[in-house]
């Protein structure tokens, strides 16, 4: 009888060991992707960027995308999207299809995808600035 509390509290234990694991992680991980609201993405001059096709990344765990931007004649004529790591935020990817005809990376986030979309955006931006 002694054994079998032993191993039920052994087992408590380790389950109360994974929760606390659980709501620390997630703790961080919200703490790392709410500080995303308050970053702000500036506007690249455009009139000094040469033509061609300059890589970004942005990164908040959990979420990250690497980007090609191709800009000729001081336009943005292309984004590729090379990596986007992303929970239920797939539907961000659009976004690039918003900064190409505004030609601006001041546009509003996907409506259910805020995270990646802005993650998107500041990945742009760091393409875009040097």
């Amino acid at each position: 009888m002694k054994t079998r509390y032993k191993v039920l509290i052994g087992i408590a234990m380790v389950i109360l060991l994974i929760m606390i694991a659980m709501i620390i992680a997630f703790n961080n991980i919200e703490k790392n992707l709410s500080h995303l609201a308050d970053i702000d993405i500036t506007e690249p001059e455009m009139n000094t960027i040469s033509d061609g096709t300059y890589r970004g990344s942005y990164s908040a765990f959990p979420v990250s995308a690497i980007v090609d931007v191709t800009a000729q004649n001081s336009k943005i004529i292309e984004i590729r999207i090379v990596k986007h790591v992303h929970g239920q935020g797939s539907e961000a990817e659009v976004i690039t299809d918003d900064v190409i005809s505004r030609q601006s990376v001041n546009v509003e986030s996907i409506s259910g995808a805020t995270y990646s979309s802005k993650v998107i955006l500041l990945a742009i931006q760091d393409a875009l600035t040097f």
